[in-house]
């Protein structure tokens, strides 16, 4: 089928090949694309160029000798392979860590963070990347992502002959300190010709080791005879308190600043706490120093001590302060910091005297005496304005007006006391001429004003406008001024070099007088009232005087009517004062009798009126407690020991109860119509009174004033009872008279 001509319907598909593909020609060799010598066709099938039957003789490259000498034993080649091949998933690891530094911590001032620096053979790149650590608080994992760091500004890059143990690598500006490699990478550096050496130590983390030290189990041990435990329970919230000066006025601004050194005994830690005045400048922060323990020799450190550190410990330390290094008048060094030590308080005084038998010096003192600052002197006033407007400009740089008080200007606006005033004699014409002196309670000022005078040939008005009048023989720079204290009638005021009597006063001045009698005088007060009383203006205030006391004396009158007799002494009262009896026959006897004399004390010996009797009280029928009658205390009530007395009707009773039937007779008639026989009180039923003229006085009842309540006889004071017989409750048309009233109300009889 080879021989057939290539035309429609001569060519045939072979359905066993499936592959079509077509198989390179060059090799990579070093890098470079190399022509192959034998390939194969497409799929894979073998030219048929490549037969022996094109193979000549002077084709010496395509003669295969083994078809001559048969095959021989074939030996491997060495397999080129590129280096990015070579390397690939090759790389130099290294152990390294950098210091970053911790800013505004108290339990930190830096951190050491381990890294593991890769470098990758295959293409250069650096990668550094940092172990997670759980709870770190912090971004972690890789720090500098894969790529080509420079080493420097010529444009070298890092390579593998730069790295080593004990090496600084600074990769973008943070500096790298390698202390270990892995196996891989110390043999591959060996095989190069750079031998590694020995590994450093990894500095520890100050952060993690004291957080792996929370973490660590607690093992339980014997305690030491100094047991923090013991100590703090003895010695909590027992303080040495000692106060000290921090003298720091050799440097410029510097100032003497007091502090409080607190000294714990519990632990043996020393805080120290300013102390701030007020309106120092300075910001209130409670602590200088916390609660630390404070070494004597702060610079005394061991020589292998790194000085990059800044807080010590107590590995590092070789005494700390105690409390025999704390005495008054000694400076000690906190931190580099001078303190004297100028005095302490009193538990600090006995400790030191009772526990370490040192005796404290006194407290020494520290005070500065301030220098008095200069009296301000005041210039003498020019005359121009008022004297408190012109002191303004001698206080501030920018005068102010003068405060006022407000106050007093509203409470007594539009306020005056007036008075009469005359010239003292000097010429004959000033005799006639009158004067109004008009003080004003607002501000204080006064001014005088002159009434015309006809035909006087002196023209009135305004004499003074308002000021201020200044006593004679005042401070200028700090006058006295007249008061309405100094206005009297009789008084001389001089205003201006002028003098001036003053012969009469307002009502109004006495008035004010009376509602603020404080401000004046008493002798002041006596002098206007006088005055008022010469010229009669007080008529009504002495009518109003006289009725006022004529009303209190009827007052006191009625007060006294029906007030109580003075009370005899009751049975109960009697039996404190009774001796013991000689036997228990003898003590029952007088027990009875106690019993008897307190039922008839119950009853009422005295007369009651029989009109104006309103609804008594009812008896007490309290407990009465009967003691032995020969002690002094009556005994708490006990059973059998009690008596209640059996009651008896009083006269009171009996009138209302004669009343109460009266009563009911009228009520049926209103309601029923029903007619009753009006008749005459018996003389049993009603109580004879006799008629008087006088007040009637009620005389109260002989009870027992502590066991039983006294009865109460309370007056009915409507008038209708007035107006009718006491007895013509039917309305009989009996002759009317009051003479049954209560004097309470009526005195007619």
């Amino acid at each position: 089928m080879t021989g057939l001509p290539k035309l429609p319907g001569l060519t045939f598909t072979d359905p066993t090949i499936s592959n079509f593909r077509l198989s390179h020609t060059l090799d990579t060799r070093a890098g470079y694309s190399i022509p192959k010598t034998d390939y194969l066709g497409i799929g894979g099938r073998e030219l048929e160029i490549n037969t022996a039957k094109y193979i000549t003789k002077s084709d010496p490259v395509r003669y295969d000798p083994s078809l001559t000498y048969g095959r021989t034993r074939s030996v491997a080649l060495h397999q080129f392979t590129p280096h990015y091949v070579h390397y690939d998933g090759k790389c130099l690891t290294f152990k390294a860590f950098f210091k970053q530094t911790v800013v505004e911590s108290p339990s930190e001032h830096y951190r050491v963070r381990q890294v593991n620096l890769i470098y990758f053979l295959a293409d250069d790149t650096i990668v550094v990347i940092e172990p997670k650590t759980l709870n770190a608080g912090m971004e972690q994992g890789k720090l500098v992502r894969r790529e080509k760091i420079l080493k420097n500004d010529r444009g070298e890059y890092w390579t593998w002959k730069d790295l080593g143990i004990g090496k600084d690598i600074a990769l973008h500006g943070t500096v790298y300190h390698t202390v270990d490699c892995d196996l891989f990478t110390r043999e591959y550096m060996a095989s190069q010709g750079m031998i590694m050496g020995d590994p450093e130590e990894m500095p520890f983390d100050p952060y993690t080791m004291e957080r792996a030290l929370k973490q660590r189990i607690n093992t339980t041990k014997t305690p030491p005879a100094d047991n923090k435990l013991r100590r703090f329970l003895e010695y909590d919230k027992q303080i040495l308190r000692f106060h000290a000066v921090w003298d720091d006025r050799d440097s410029e601004y510097g100032e003497l600043r007091k502090y409080d050194i607190l000294y714990f005994l519990s632990d043996d830690t020393i805080c120290v706490k300013e102390i701030h005045t007020k309106n120092n400048g300075r910001d209130p922060f409670p602590l200088l120093l916390r609660r630390i323990k404070i070494p004597k020799i702060y610079t005394d450190v061991p020589i292998n001590y790194p000085s990059l550190y800044l807080e010590l410990t107590d590995a590092e330390v070789t005494e700390f302060y105690q409390p025999v290094d704390l005495k008054v008048g000694e400076t000690i060094f906190i931190l580099g910091r001078k303190f004297l030590l100028y005095d302490c308080d009193n538990f600090t005084r006995n400790y030191y005297r009772q526990a370490l038998c040192i005796e404290q010096k006194p407290a020494i003192p520290t005070e500065q005496e301030k220098p008095l600052p200069p009296e301000k002197q005041m210039p003498p006033h020019d005359g121009i304005g008022s004297l408190e407007d012109s002191l303004q400009n001698t206080l501030s740089f920018l005068p102010k007006p003068p405060k006022k008080d407000v106050i007093k200007q509203i409470s007594n606006a539009n306020k005056y006391l007036r008075y009469e005033m005359v010239m003292e004699n000097i010429h004959p014409e000033d005799k006639i001429r009158k004067f109004l002196l008009q003080y004003s309670l607002g501000d204080g000022t006064c001014k005088i004003h002159e009434p015309p005078i006809n035909n006087s040939g002196i023209i009135g008005g305004k004499y003074l406008k308002s000021t201020y009048l200044v006593k004679p023989g005042s401070d200028p720079l700090d006058p006295t001024y007249y008061t309405p204290g100094d206005f009297y009638i009789g008084a001389v005021i001089t205003v201006f070099q002028q003098r001036f009597v003053i012969n009469g006063a307002d009502l109004y001045v006495y008035r004010y007088m009376q509602a603020n009698p404080e401000k004046f005088p008493c002798c002041v007060i006596e002098n206007i009232r006088n005055y008022m009383y010469n010229k009669g203006y007080l008529e009504d205030d002495i009518k109003d005087q006289i009725q006022e006391s004529l009303e209190q004396e009827k007052k006191e009158q009625i007060d006294a009517i029906g007030k109580y007799s003075e009370e005899q002494k009751s049975s109960m009262d009697v039996c404190y004062d009774l001796k013991s009896p000689a036997n228990e026959e003898e003590e029952l006897r007088k027990k009875e009798e106690v019993a008897d004399a307190y039922e008839k004390s119950l009853e009422y010996t005295y007369n009651v009126p029989p009109h104006g009797i309103m609804t008594t009280d009812k008896p007490c029928r309290a407990d009465v407690n009967v003691s032995k009658v020969g002690e002094y205390v009556c005994e708490e009530p006990t059973e059998g020991e009690v008596y209640t007395p059996k009651h008896i009707d009083t006269p009171e009773e009996k009138l209302e109860k004669y009343y109460t039937n009266i009563l009911k007779k009228h009520h049926a008639i209103c309601t029923s119509g029903k007619e009753v026989e009006c008749r005459e009180p018996d003389e049993n039923e009603g109580h004879d009174r006799p008629l008087r003229t006088g007040p009637l006085m009620v005389n109260p009842p002989e009870l027992p004033p502590n066991p039983c309540n006294v009865r109460k006889v309370r007056f009915n004071v409507d008038m209708d009872r007035c107006l009718r017989n006491r007895d013509d409750l039917c309305d009989l048309k009996r002759e009317k008279t009051t003479c049954d009233c209560s004097e309470y109300k009526k005195n007619v009889c």
